[in-house]
C-alpha cells in the first residue's frame, strides 16, 4: 500500500460510510445483476442438455426464455444502480471543489505577497471533472465485477465443480499481473498530471507577460520552453500509455486464457461425463460475463482508478503556507517529496519562485523568466550607445485597440530631442501607456511613424532590444535569484561591482541592501513589498546601457521623497528620459510635459501649460505632492 493511499483511505472510508444507504441500495440491485448472470449461462445449459439434445423443443425454448427475462432483469438492475451513483459522485465533486477553493482561499489569506497559484484553474476544471468520472467509473466497474463474478462463478459449480480448474488459474493469474502494473502506472499517471499542472501554470504566465516577452525580445526563448513543456507531457502520456500495454497482457491471461483452455479441454469435460450442454454454458459464462467484466474492470482500474488516486492527492493535500513549496513540502518551488521539481518545470505559476540565476525581464507585468541565461559579470561596464540618447519622432500617429474602436491617439506629432527629459500627463486611460507601447515596440501604430534614433522601435543595436530601450512599468517584478542577479539582467556584457554600487547609490537601493544582505545576497520575490520591486526594476534600468529609459508610473509605489532621488537619477543619467508622470513634482521635473486629451496633444514647460491648458491647471491643481501612492 503507497503512502497516498494510507493518507486518503481513511477520508475514503468516512466518505462511504456517510452514504451507506446508498451503498446498500446499489448492493441490492447488483444482487438482481448477479441473478442475470447465473441465469444467462444456466439457463443456456439447461434449454441444450434438457431441452434440444433431448428432442423437447418446448423446453428448450422455455429455457431459453428463461435467459430473455434475465437480461431485462438486468437492465432493469443498471437502471437502478445509475440511479443511486449519482448520490455518490456529485457529493465527492461537490467536497473537491470546496475543498480546492479552501485551499487556495487559505493560501492566498496566509502569504498575500504570493500571487494566486495559476495551477488552481486546473484543479477546479480538469481535476475534479477527472475525479468525478474516474470514481464513478471505478464504483461501476469494480460493482459490475465483484457481481458478475459472483453469479458466474456459482453458474459453473452448478453446472461443474471441474470447470473452476480450468478458469480459476489464469483467472486468478491474470488478475495479479494486473495488480502488478498499478503502482508504477499511478507514477506515470502522476507524472502526467504534474506534467499538465506545469504547462497550465506556464501558458497561464505567458499570458500575463506578453508585454514582458515582447519588450525583452523573448518570444523565440518562451516559444522554446512552452514546447519543451509540451514535449514533456507528451513523453509523460507516452510512458502512461506503455503501461495500458501491459494491462492488455493480463487482460489477456485472465479473460482470453481460460476460453482457449476450456476449448482445448472439451474432449476431456465430455470423457469426464460432462454434458455439452454444461460446456456452453461455461463457455456462455465466459464469453458472455467474466470477460467483458474484466475487461471493464482492468480498463477502469488501470487508468481510472491510478487517475483517480492520483488526482484526489493533489486536490486533497494541506494549503501550501509562507515557507514551503505549492504542495506542502519544505521550500520554496519543491514538491512532496522536498526535492526541486521535476526539470520540466521550468516557469512557476505568478508569484513562485523560479530556481536559478535565469531572469526576468521587467519591461511589463507578470513574474515571468524571459529565458536568457545568467551573465557573469565583467570588469568594465559598457558605454551606454549614444551619450546623448537617441532622438524620438512621432509622426501623425494614430492607434486604435481594433478596427472599430476610437483612437486612443490620433494624428499625435511629437519630437523628443537627444538627452531630453519629457514628462508624459493626463487622465487615467487617455492613452499614456499607450504611447510607451508604442515607443518601445510593443504596439504598432494604425497610421503614422515611430522612430527612435532613425530607427523603428523594434529594432535594436546587435541582436538586443535593451541595448536600444528599457521599459519599466507601473508593476515591476523580481525574480529568484541575488541582488547581483537581477540588476545585472540588462546588462549583456555584465557591469563591475563599482557600478553596480553606484547605480544602487543613485536610485536609493542603499538601506534595502543593507537589509537583504548585499549584492550578492538571495531575494525571495514574496518578502518583497511593490516599492523594493520598483527600486530593484529601476536600478536594472538605470546600469542598463539602453540609451533610451521609458519609465510607465514606475516609482508609483515609491514616497515622494524616494521618487524623487530616483528620478533625479535618470535625469543625470546620460540618454533621453521619459515618464509617465502620477504626481505635480514628478512633471515639474521634466524639460518639457506632453499633457495627453483626448484627441488632442499639447506640449510645454510647467509654466506654459499652467497658462495655456485648462486640462493641465486641473491636474496639478488635484495632485498632491506630499501624498504616497
Amino acid at each position: 500500500m503507497t503512502p497516498v493511499t494510507v493518507r486518503l483511505l481513511p477520508r475514503a472510508l468516512r466518505f462511504l460510510r456517510a452514504r451507506s444507504r446508498v451503498l446498500l441500495l446499489m448492493g441490492g440491485w447488483s444482487l438482481l445483476e448477479s441473478a442475470h448472470t447465473f441465469l444467462g449461462g444456466y439457463s443456456v445449459a439447461k434449454a441444450l442438455d434438457d431441452g434440444f439434445l433431448a428432442g423437447r423443443t418446448t423446453t428448450g425454448l422455455s429455457w431459453l426464455a428463461v435467459a430473455a427475462v434475465a437480461v431485462v432483469l438486468g437492465g432493469l438492475a443498471g437502471r437502478g444502480v445509475f440511479r443511486g451513483l449519482a448520490g455518490l459522485v456529485e457529493p465527492l465533486r461537490d467536497a473537491l471543489v470546496r475543498g480546492v477553493v479552501a485551499r487556495a482561499l487559505d493560501e492566498a489569506v496566509a502569504d498575500p505577497a504570493r500571487a494566486a497559484d495559476t495551477a488552481v484553474v486546473s484543479r477546479l476544471t480538469n481535476q475534479t471533472e477527472l475525479a468525478r468520472d474516474s470514481f464513478a467509473g471505478l464504483v461501476l466497474v469494480a460493482r459490475s465485477f465483484v457481481f458478475t463474478a459472483a453469479g458466474a462463478l456459482l453458474g459453473l459449480v452448478s453446472l461443474a465443480p471441474q470447470l473452476l480448474l480450468i478458469v480459476l488459474p489464469p483467472l486468478v493469474a491474470g488478475l495479479l499481473l494486473f495488480v502488478a502494473t498499478l503502482v508504477p502506472m499511478a507514477r506515470r499517471q502522476r507524472a502526467f498530471l504534474r506534467a499538465d499542472e506545469t504547462l497550465s501554470a506556464e501558458f497561464g504566465a505567458v499570458a500575463a507577460g506578453l508585454r514582458d516577452v515582447v519588450a525583452c525580445g523573448a518570444r523565440e526563448e518562451v516559444a522554446a520552453r512552452a514546447n519543451a513543456l509540451i514535449d514533456a507531457e507528451e513523453r509523460a502520456a507516452r510512458h502512461l500509455a506503455g503501461w495500458a500495454a501491459a494491462r492488455a497482457v493480463a487482460l489477456g491471461v485472465a479473460g482470453q486464457l481460460p476460453v482457449l483452455l476450456l476449448l482445448v479441454s472439451a474432449p476431456w469435460l465430455l470423457r469426464e461425463h460432462l454434458t455439452a450442454g454444461a460446456v456452453l454454458g461455461a463457455l456462455t459464462y465466459l464469453t458472455q460475463a467474466l470477460l467483458p467484466a474484466l475487461h471493464t474492470l482492468m480498463n477502469a482500474l488501470g487508468s481510472g482508478g491510478t487517475r483517480l488516486l492520483v488526482v484526489l492527492d493533489r486536490l486533497t493535500r494541506p494549503a501550501r503556507t509562507p515557507g514551503r513549496g505549492p504542495d506542502g513540502a519544505g521550500g520554496p518551488g519543491t514538491d512532496a517529496r522536498g526535492s526541486r521539481a521535476d526539470a520540466a518545470r521550468i516557469v512557476p505559476a505568478p508569484g513562485e519562485d523560479s530556481e536559478a540565476p535565469s531572469g526576468t525581464c521587467d519591461h511589463g507585468s507578470g513574474d515571468l523568466d524571459a529565458g536568457r541565461p545568467a551573465r557573469a559579470p565583467r570588469s568594465v561596464r559598457p558605454s551606454p550607445g549614444p551619450p546623448a540618447g537617441p532622438r524620438v519622432e512621432l509622426r501623425a500617429v494614430t492607434f486604435a485597440y481594433g478596427p472599430a474602436a476610437q483612437p486612443v491617439l490620433h494624428d499625435l506629432d511629437l519630437v523628443v530631442e537627444p538627452g531630453e527629459h519629457l514628462a508624459v500627463v493626463g487622465p487615467s486611460g487617455i492613452g499614456k501607456s499607450t504611447l510607451t507601447g508604442l515607443l518601445a515596440g510593443l504596439l504598432h501604430p494604425v497610421s503614422g511613424d515611430v522612430r527612435v534614433g532613425g530607427l523603428p522601435p523594434g529594432a535594436a543595436y546587435g541582436s538586443d532590444p535593451a541595448r536600444l530601450r528599457v521599459l519599466i512599468p507601473q508593476q515591476a517584478y523580481v525574480f529568484s535569484g541575488t541582488v547581483r542577479d537581477n540588476l545585472l539582467y540588462l546588462c549583456p556584457d555584465g557591469a563591475s561591482t563599482a557600478a553596480l554600487e553606484a547605480t544602487s547609490h543613485a536610485v536609493g537601493l542603499g538601506p534595502l541592501l543593507s537589509r537583504l544582505g548585499g549584492l550578492d545576497a538571495r531575494i525571495d520575490p514574496a518578502t518583497l513589498s511593490q516599492g523594493e520591486r520598483q527600486l530593484l526594476a529601476l536600478g536594472r534600468a538605470h546600469l542598463s546601457p539602453a540609451p533610451l529609459v521609458l519609465l510607465d508610473e514606475a516609482t508609483c509605489h515609491l514616497d515622494p521623497a524616494a521618487e524623487q532621488r530616483a528620478e533625479r537619477a535618470f535625469a543625470d543619467r546620460p540618454g533621453t528620459l521619459i515618464v509617465i508622470a502620477h504626481r505635480i513634482s514628478s512633471a515639474r521635473r521634466a524639460d518639457r510635459i506632453l499633457v495627453l486629451d483626448g484627441n488632442r496633444a499639447t506640449v510645454g514647460s510647467h509654466s506654459e501649460l499652467l497658462e495655456h491648458s485648462a486640462l493641465y491647471r486641473e491636474l496639478a491643481g488635484n495632485w498632491q505632492p506630499e501624498r504616497s501612492h
